[in-house]
């Protein structure tokens, strides 16, 4: 298991962060041990076992990226991102599901942070969230986050625009790329020179020097 790309959160003894590969069947336990309502809740509608194992079997096969919170080894929550070729108006869409155990900790909230950094991360504007509509947790931390949700069918539905959303501290991705790590390095250098010079009384004569610097390094 690769852990430098995870991002981790404190959580009630828990952390969250993107599933493996490997790590997929996970979400599968996760799924198969929600309770009749939290299957409904999800679902929208009671689904048996086989129906949730050919699902989670999708999830593994289609690109789906799966953000989990973890509690000793075993997923309790997840916030899945499907890809916008599954979607029939080809937007990214969303799903979550909380065990009974561990609801109002706020698990909800911060793999919706997650899964936002992670949209964002893959250049995604903006979102579709589908739920029951007698799912009011999931719709209220839906609209918490800027989820517009129409009733339709009964279902809700809505889209997120991200372009709308404010950074989190979850957010981008959890390594910098190279682009982003240089650019991160030119400007600690130039605030590094500018800072000298400030010290050491040369002013602003001294500030092409600085931007020059900061760029040879």
């Amino acid at each position: 298991m690769h852990h430098q790309d995870i991002t981790r959160a404190k959580l009630a003894g828990g952390g969250v962060r993107t599933l493996q590969q490997e790590e997929l069947p996970l979400l599968r336990d996760h799924l198969l041990r929600l309770d009749s309502e939290s299957r409904r809740d999800r679902f929208n509608g009671c689904m048996d076992d086989g129906f949730i194992e050919r699902y989670a079997a999708k999830c593994a096969d289609d690109g789906t990226v799966i953000i989990a919170y973890i509690e000793g080894g075993v997923v309790r929550g997840a916030a899945e991102l499907h890809p916008p070729d599954q979607s029939p108006d080809s937007l990214p869409e969303i799903a979550f599901s909380v065990e009974a155990s561990v609801r109002r900790q706020g698990v909800g909230s911060i793999l919706f942070k997650k899964l936002i950094a992670e949209a964002r991360s893959k250049g995604y504007h903006s979102l579709r969230i589908t739920t029951g509509a007698q799912n009011h947790a999931m719709r209220a931390l839906a609209a918490k986050f800027g989820a517009h949700l129409t009733f339709r069918h009964g279902e809700s539905t809505g889209s997120i625009d991200l372009k709308q959303q404010p950074l989190s501290p979850f957010a981008g991705p959890a390594i910098p790329t190279p682009i982003e790590a240089a650019r991160a390095m030119i400007n600690l250098n130039r605030a590094y020179w500018r800072l000298y010079f400030k010290l050491y009384g040369l002013g602003r004569t001294a500030q092409r020097h600085a931007n020059g610097a900061a760029r040879r390094g």
